[in-house]
């Protein structure tokens, strides 16, 4: 997922887009209201920091609304609930104040694209090719073979099960697999992802997308 940064404070934007990355998500920047309006239709997703240089950002927030649905959280400076009704009302997804926490942001995203984009009903038992995800029982077969897996390595397989020909970001995944209070690092959903490939017999089931996160593979041929 793509995410459109604007933070007129070059420190904060760095330490932000840093963040954002290390969660799987592809950045780009602008710190004005010009660049934010000539690249926000590349975006998945703004965060649109409401101070900028050369326009009032409740006005760039107005004007992105006017002509198009892109998902937008806005997020103030001055920490007042006056400033989040004004970021709702020029049309904001959500509205943020400073400071915040980084996991506090990356559920406020999850949230805001789950809205933005709600998902189909995912049918109780799935089928890739030998393999069988089935969640009513929690049971993982390939080629009739049950496969014992943890809890996490369930829901991670499931979640690349359901959406066999998307991408997952490794954002979606730390937000959906562990809840909003686990402290560790993305390292942990390689590790999960490596003992998944090793328990069915072939590392072709999960592709590993670079820079991105994972998709469901298919198997040996």
């Amino acid at each position: 997922m793509h995410i459109l940064v604007v933070e007129h404070d070059s420190y904060l934007a760095e330490s932000l887009i840093r963040s954002l990355r290390r969660h799987g998500y592809d950045t780009e920047s602008a710190n004005t209201g010009k660049e934010v309006l000539s690249s926000f239709h590349r975006a998945d997703l703004v965060l649109l920091g409401l101070e900028m240089p050369d326009v009032d950002g409740l006005e760039v927030c107005r004007r992105i609304r006017e002509v198009s649905d892109t998902p937008i959280i806005a997020i103030a400076d001055h920490g007042t609930e006056l400033d989040r009704v004004l970021g709702l009302q020029a049309g904001s997804d959500d509205c943020l104040n400073k400071p915040y926490g980084v996991r506090e942001l990356m559920a406020r995203i999850e949230a805001v694209m789950r809205r933005a984009r709600p998902e189909k009903p995912t049918p109780q038992r799935i089928l890739r090719g030998s393999l069988v995800v089935d969640s009513r029982m929690r049971v993982v077969r390939v080629g009739g073979r049950v496969i014992k897996v943890t809890r996490k390595e369930f829901d991670l397989l499931h979640i690349l099960a359901s959406q066999p020909e998307t991408v997952v970001s490794r954002g979606q995944l730390m937000s959906q697999v562990w809840d909003d209070g686990w402290s560790g690092t993305s390292r942990t959903i390689d590790t999960h992802v490596s003992s998944l490939r090793a328990k069915l017999g072939d590392s072709n089931w999960i592709v590993t997308v670079r820079g991105v996160g994972f998709r469901l593979g298919r198997g040996a041929a």
